[in-house]
């Protein structure tokens, strides 16, 4: 698996970001959908990496900076057929990797509180995070879980 910076230029990754902001759609009211769309994604504080098998997308993720201590994760998504293959677990290390490269304390996000986001709040804890008070410009939100990890 390579994971690269990625300029959501291509039709594949931009086919997976549609793909995530619909399922987020479906899942979640509007008021409580946070994912970014490719132009969110490629503010200048918003880094983007997707995942490759040779030429096959195997997944994304992002990480936000919110400022020089705080990131957040975002847009972590695995292509269906690569789920439970370790996709999001190798992004979600790189991501924390790059995160204590800049010098972050602190990596937080902000994930569904339904049954369908389970998996990925099984995957947070499993790495150390942990529930949080909203962060960043969040609410209290009874579709939301807050997590954060200290790095």
């Amino acid at each position: 698996m390579e994971i690269r910076q990625d300029d959501l230029s291509g039709p594949r990754i931009r086919e997976l970001i549609r793909e995530h902001l619909n399922n987020m759609a479906e899942l979640s009211p509007p008021e409580s959908t946070h994912a970014l769309d490719v132009d969110g994604l490629k503010q200048p504080d918003v880094t983007f990496w997707s995942a490759w098998a040779d030429d096959e997308l195997l997944g994304c993720g992002a990480l936000k900076e919110l400022d020089d201590s705080h990131g957040e994760i975002k847009s972590m998504r695995t292509v269906e057929k690569h789920r439970g293959k370790g996709v999001a677990r190798r992004l979600l290390t790189h991501i924390l990797e790059e995160a204590g490269r800049r010098g972050y304390r602190r990596v937080s996000l902000e994930t569904g509180s339904m049954e369908a986001f389970e998996p990925a709040r099984k995957l947070y804890e499993s790495f150390g995070f942990q529930s949080c008070r909203p962060f960043a410009n969040y609410r209290e939100d009874p579709n939301s879980v807050f997590m954060t990890k200290e790095l």
